[in-house]
């Protein structure tokens, strides 16, 4: 029985071992060189998304901007320095600097309308 588990654990071993063999023979025949590329590009291809997902990670947190419309109050989220339409309102909407205003054609003045109580003819 101790000598089928050996023979289990043998089969487990044996492409790790083949694999360092063929290692050990490029290397002895002068061909580390080779072993040393495939070690490289193997990291890299490791190394690579992780570096891409946490980088693009950074990017969205400086860029990904989350506020009211002006028009409806309903919370959006969108991209720093974009267009877009809010969905409660349709407003078109322009964002910079990290907030959301109104988008409005060259040349057109936006003003805000603001209630004025009126007086009676009798005071």
């Amino acid at each position: 029985m101790n000598l089928n588990n050996f023979q289990q654990n043998l089969d487990k071993l044996r492409p790790w071992l083949t694999i360092l063999a063929v290692a050990w023979l490029l290397a002895s025949l002068g061909l580390g060189w080779l072993v040393n590329s495939l070690l490289i590009i193997f990291g890299l291809l490791l190394i690579i998304p992780i570096v891409a997902f946490f980088g693009f990670r950074w990017w969205l947190q400086r860029n990904l901007v989350t506020d009211k419309c002006p028009v409806c109050g309903c919370e959006i989220t969108s991209l720093n320095n974009s267009q877009l339409q809010c969905p409660n309102c349709g407003e078109q909407l322009l964002v910079k600097n990290s907030q959301f205003s109104r988008f409005a054609p060259e040349g057109t003045i936006d003003v805000t309308a603001i209630e004025v109580p009126a007086k009676s003819l009798e005071e």
